[in-house]
């Protein structure tokens, strides 16, 4: 499961939205809250995109094939995958998580956004192992039905009049339960609860996806920010529903993905 934990999701950004001294019309609201959204959704394709291009550049570069057909790793992919490094390239993206949690506020819009494609680059080379583990036909596979899941699920958050606000701490309930589970399964290594795990992380992100994207809608509309803190708050949200997105892709590969002899 892919680190959850963004400055979002804690409420970092509770201290944006100060009054900008000039009540809005409906039709500036409107107009911000497209652009609002349009760029959070922007910065999280191009965090994706650049997520998917270093797992790719990485899994070419540290796998080959023997004569045999089977899978090995070149020189490059032993220092990746089996030395000690690797507990580098695992906990780096809890590194870059936390600096955005102390440090957002005083970022500015540019930088917060240098540092979240930043943690997308060292977040595709964590998530490169899947590529060692499941087919190149099924990874694509299960990345356009999370694309098409995700979409309907934001698209239903954006939309939607009934409040979801409940369904927040639920969700968030049962997210803390989903990351013990899969401790505890560390040490079971039980098929079954494995298989538990990725279907309820499946609902739970999908949850999420819809709540966080009702979350971001009311923050801009009720918190009336200048141009440099919706901008800021927008790659914030775009780290949100990223890591949304990659939770539920690797739950869904974990229950539909076909794995390398």
């Amino acid at each position: 499961m892919a680190f959850e934990n963004s400055p979002f999701r804690q409420g970092g950004a509770s201290g944006y939205g100060a009054p900008t001294g000039y009540a809005r019309s409906q039709v500036e609201v409107d107009q911000g809250l497209r652009a609002f959204m349009l760029g959070v959704y922007n910065n999280m394709i191009v965090g994706l995109g650049i997520s998917g291009l270093v797992a790719l550049g990485i899994n070419m570069a540290a796998v080959t094939k023997t004569g045999a057909g089977r899978l090995a790793l070149t020189p490059f992919g032993q220092f990746m995958y089996a030395s000690p490094f690797k507990w580098l390239v695992m906990l780096a993206p809890l590194a870059f998580i936390f600096v955005f949690s102390m440090r957002m506020e005083r970022m500015s819009a540019a930088s917060a956004r240098t540092t979240f494609f930043a943690f997308a680059a060292v977040m595709g080379a964590s998530l490169s192992t899947i590529l060692l583990v499941y087919t190149g036909a099924s990874v694509v596979q299960v990345f356009f039905i999370t694309a098409a899941a995700f979409a309907g699920l934001s698209l239903y958050g954006y939309t939607t009049s009934r409040s979801l606000s409940g369904m927040g701490s639920f969700l968030m309930m049962g997210l803390i339960g989903l990351v013990i589970a899969s401790l505890v399964n560390i040490f079971l290594a039980s098929s079954a609860l494995q298989f538990a795990i990725s279907a309820i992380g499946v609902l739970i992100f999908a949850g999420l996806t819809a709540y966080d994207t009702q979350k971001l809608k009311e923050m801009y509309v009720y918190g009336n920010f200048d141009g440099e803190t919706a901008a800021k708050v927008s790659v914030v949200g775009a780290l949100t529903l990223y890591l949304d997105f990659i939770n539920m892709f690797q739950f869904l590969l974990s229950l539909m993905g076909n794995r390398n002899n």
